[in-house]
C-alpha cells in the first residue's frame, strides 16, 4: 500500500516549476549563504535522522520478558531483535535518502515523497523517507517527460561525504524542459571508490529497474557486458523480493552465488547497506564441498567431468546397486510365521525404481512396504495390528537383510571414487555415453585408497554432490542469483539449480568474458542446464561504468572471441582515460610502478592488473619503490587504495583506474587463444575512469 499521511513539508510543493532544470550546490560549511529551499532539504535530513534514531531506540528498549513462552521463544525473538536493530543503523557516509518525487493528481495529489534506502517514520506512524522498492518509489526510476507517471518534480540530492550539499530538479510535466542526463546522476556514477561495492540504488537506470522488480516466481537471465551493472542489479533484486515476499523468502531462504572469495568480499556490503542481512552468499565450490579438494584437473579432464552427460552416468551407477529379490520372506513374530513370496517382493522392489523418488527415500520405503504386506495378512488371520506394529516389523532383521541385499546404502563419494578408479565399473555406466577417450581421460593414474586420502578436484566435488541428490533430495531455497555465471561447466549448472529447483534465480553474466574451457556458448544451454529452460533473457547494452574510450577499445576483441554479441555502448565520454605506453626492454617493471605512482595522484582505487605468472615480479618491484599494495577481496581504505589483482581473479571487479601489465602474458597465460583474448577482455575493462597499458613486447594483434 502507498502511504497517504503527508509528513513535514509534503502538503503542496513549497515553489514553483520553472522553465529549466534548477541546480543549486554549497559548500558545507557556507549555512550563511543557504537558499530557503536546501535549508529546507537539510532540516528534513536531520529530522529524519532523528527519527530513525527513535526507531532504534524503541526496538533497543524492547523488554521481552513477559512475552515469551519459553528459553527457545526469547532466544529466536531476541535474535530478531538485534536483527532488526542493526537494520536500523544511521551509516554517517551513507545519505539516508537520495531524491523526492512530488507528485500532481490522482491518490498522491500534493504528496510529497523523499526516496531513501529504508522506510524512516515519526512518532506519528507518518513517513519521512519511503524505501526505494515501494511501489510509490518506482517513477523516480521510470518517469520521463514522455510518460511522467503523475510527477511534477523529481529532485535529486548531492551529498559530500554525508552532508547535503547540492539538489536537481526535473519538472517532468514541463514540455519547456529538454531531455537532458542530470550531472548529480552522472557524479554520482563517476564518484570514487574505495573500499567495497556500493549499492546503486540512487542511479538505478529504467531499463535495469524492469529487471529488479520482475516477479519472484519468474527466472531471469541477465545478458551484460563490462560497466552495465548486471552485478548491481542482480544484488538490488534480492533486495526488492526480500522486501515484497518478506515472510516468504524467510521460510525459504534466498543465496548470492559467486565465482570466488575475493568476489563476495568485494560485493558483501551491498546488501546490508540497504538493510538485508539474512542472505548467504557462497561459491559453487562452497555448495559442492563435500570432501576436501586438494587436487586439479587437466583442462580435457575437467572439460569432461563438467559435461551433463556425466549425470546420466551417475545416475546409471547409482541405481545398478538395486538387484531383485530372488527368495521369499519370512517374518517370525512370537509363535506365528508370516511368509512373503518372492515374486510380491520383487514386485514392491520394481514399483519403486520405476518411480521418480530418490534412491535413499525409494530404499526407506521399502521396508514399510514389506510391512504392509505382512500386515495385510495379519489382518486376514483376525488379528488388528496397529502402526506401531508395522513400524516394529519394518525394524525386524528378517525386513532389514532383504533391504539390504537387494537395495544397499550407496555412499556417493565412494561411488564417484570407484567410477574414477576402476576401468570396468566406469565402462559399464558409460557405456553409448562416454567414448574410450574420454573414459580413459576421466581414470585416475593412481587409484586413491579411499576417500579421504583421494585428491579430490573441484569437478570431482561436483560430481559427488550430483550423486549424493540421486541418493537424497538436495534442499531448494526460495531464490538464488548465480553471477559470472558464464563460466559454470553444465554440471556446475546443475548443482546451482538443484538449490532452486522450487524457486526462482536471477542468473547474471557475460558470454564475451567466459573464460573457461567449459564457458558456456548459449545462454539456451546454460538455462536448461540450470533447469530454467523458460527463463527470460534480458540484455543490457548501455555501459554507465566504463568510459566509452575504453570499452571501444577493448570491444576490437570481441570479433575473435565472440563473434555476434554486440558491443557496450558507453553513455560516459572521459577524453584522456585510455593511454597505450610501450616501453623499451627491461624497463617493463619501472614503468609499470610508474604509471600506478601517476594513478595514486587521483583520488579513488587503483588495481594493477597482471598475468598470473607476473604477480610476484611487479610485488617485489612495488616494495622496492615503497609502495604498499594490498590483495583482491581486501578492503581498500582511504590510505591503502593499491591492489595488485591477478588476471584470473580480475572478473567481477572494479577500480577507478586501472593499470594493465603487458597484455600478450595475459593471453599467453591461457590454455587457448580465445580463452585468453576473453581474460584480456575483462582486464581491459575494469577501470571505472581511467586505463593506461604498459607493454615491452608487441600488443595481440586482435587490438589492432
Amino acid at each position: 500500500m502507498c502511504p497517504q499521511s503527508p509528513y513535514p513539508y509534503s502538503r503542496t510543493p513549497s515553489f514553483r516549476p520553472e522553465a529549466a532544470p534548477v541546480s543549486v550546490s554549497v559548500s558545507p560549511t557556507d549555512s550563511d549563504s543557504l537558499s530557503d529551499p536546501l535549508a529546507r532539504e537539510r532540516a528534513h535530513l536531520s529530522s529524519s535522522r532523528s527519527a530513525l534514531r527513535a526507531m532504534r531506540e524503541e526496538v533497543e528498549s524492547l523488554d521481552i520478558r513477559d512475552v515469551t513462552a519459553n528459553w527457545v521463544n526469547s532466544l529466536i525473538l531476541g535474535r530478531q531483535i538485534e536483527d532488526r536493530i542493526k537494520a536500523l543503523a544511521d551509516l554517517a557516509d551513507t545519505p539516508l535518502f537520495f531524491g523526492r518525487l512530488d507528485y500532481l493528481h490522482t491518490t498522491q495529489e500534493g504528496q510529497r515523497f523523499y526516496i531513501g534506502r529504508r522506510h524512516v517514520h515519526d512518532a506519528q506512524g507518518d513517513p519521512m523517507v519511503i524505501d526505494w522498492r515501494a511501489p510509490v518509489s518506482q517513477p523516480f526510476y521510470r518517469a520521463s517527460r514522455k510518460d511522467p507517471q503523475d510527477v511534477g518534480l523529481r529532485r535529486r540530492f548531492g551529498y559530500t561525504g554525508g552532508d547535503l550539499t547540492a539538489y536537481e530538479d526535473e519538472h517532468l510535466s514541463d514540455p519547456a524542459e529538454l531531455e537532458r542526463t542530470s550531472r548529480l546522476l552522472q557524479a554520482e556514477i563517476e564518484r570514487p571508490r574505495v573500499g567495497p561495492m556500493r549499492d546503486i540504488v540512487a542511479t538505478i537506470q529504467p531499463e535495469q529497474d524492469e529487471i529488479v522488480r520482475s516477479d519472484l516466481s519468474g527466472t531471469v537471465c541477465v545478458q551484460g557486458g563490462p560497466g552495465t551493472g548486471k552485478t548491481a542489479v542482480g544484488l538490488h533484486r534480492v533486495a526488492f523480493l526480500l522486501y515484497a515476499h518478506r515472510e516468504r523468502l524467510a521460510r525459504t531462504g534466498t543465496l548470492v552465488i559467486g565465482p570466488n572469495r575475493s568476489f563476495l568480499q568485494y560485493i558483501e556490503q551491498v546488501l546490508p547497506a540497504l538493510g538485508e542481512l539474512e542472505v548467504r552468499q557462497a561459491t559453487v565450490d562452497d555448495l559442492v564441498a563435500h570432501v576436501e579438494v586438494r587436487g586439479a584437473d587437466e583442462a580435457a579432464t575437467a572439460v569432461v567431468k563438467g559435461d551433463a552427460r556425466m549425470a546420466e552416468v551417475l545416475r546409471r551407477a547409482v541405481w545398478s546397486h538395486v538387484t531383485l529379490p530372488t527368495e521369499p520372506l519370512m517374518v517370525v513374530r512370537g509363535s506365528r510365521r508370516w511368509r512373503v513370496p518372492a515374486y510380491e517382493l520383487e514386485q514392491m522392489v520394481q514399483e519403486l525404481t520405476d518411480r521418480d523418488i530418490r534412491y535413499g527415500a525409494a530404499r526407506e520405503a521399502l521396508p514399510q512396504r514389506i510391512a504392509h504386506a505382512v500386515l495385510v495378512r495379519m489382518e486376514q488371520a483376525g488379528e488388528a495390528p496397529d502402526d506401531r506394529v508395522q513400524n516394529a516389523v519394518a525394524r525386524n532383521a528378517a525386513v532389514k537383510a532383504v533391504v539390504k541385499e537387494c537395495w544397499p546404502a550407496v555412499d556417493p563419494a565412494k561411488l564417484v571414487l570407484r567410477l574414477l578408479s576402476d576401468p570396468a565399473f566406469l565402462a559399464e555406466h558409460a557405456d553409448g555415453i562416454l567414448d574410450e577417450d574420454e573414459q580413459k581421460t576421466l581414470l585416475w593414474a593412481k587409484p586413491a585408497r579411499g576417500v579421504k586420502t583421494a585428491k579430490w578436484s573441484a569437478a570431482d566435488a561436483v560430481l559427488i554432490d550430483e550423486a549424493t541428490d540421486l541418493v537424497e533430495r538436495t534442499h531448494s531455497l526460495g531464490h538464488v542469483v548465480l553471477d559470472e555465471a558464464q563460466d559454470l561447466s553444465p554440471m556446475q549448472y546443475r548443482a546451482v539449480g538443484r538449490r532452486c529447483s522450487t524457486g526462482s534465480a536471477t542468473v547474471l553474466g557475460d558470454l564475451a568474458q567466459g573464460t573457461t574451457p567449459w564457458a558456456t556458448e548459449s545462454w539456451a544451454q546454460a538455462l536448461t542446464h540450470l533447469g530454467k529452460p523458460e527463463a527470460v533473457v534480458e540484455e543490457l547494452t548501455a555501459g554507465f561504468r566504463v568510459p566509452r574510450e575504453v570499452i571501444a577499445y577493448a570491444s576490437r576483441l570481441l570479433p575473435h572471441m565472440s563473434p555476434g554479441l554486440a558491443p557496450v555502448e558507453s553513455v560516459r565520454e572521459n577524453p584522456g582515460s585510455l593511454l597505450v605506453r610501450r616501453v623499451a626492454e627491461d624497463e617493463r617493471d619501472a614503468a609499470v610502478v610508474a604509471a600506478c605512482a601517476e594513478a595514486l595522484e587521483h583520488e579513488g582505487s587503483i588495481g594493477l592488473i597482471a598475468a598470473d605468472a607476473r604477480i610476484a615480479p611487479l610485488a617485489e618491484a612495488l616494495e622496492a619503490a615503497g609502495h604498499a599494495y594490498l590483495s583482491p577481496g581486501e578492503e581498500t581504505t582511504a590510505e591503502s587504495r593499491l591492489t595488485l589483482v591477478p588476471a584470473s581473479l580480475a572478473k567481477g571487479l572494479e577500480y577507478d583506474y586501472v593499470v594493465l601489465d603487458e597484455p600478450a602474458a595475459v593471453v599467453a597465460g591461457e590454455p587457448d587463444e580465445r580463452t585468453g583474448l576473453r581474460r584480456l577482455y575483462v582486464a581491459l575493462t575494469r577501470a571505472v575512469s581511467g586505463l593506461t597499458v604498459v607493454h615491452e613486447g608487441e600488443l595481440p594483434s586482435q587490438l589492432g
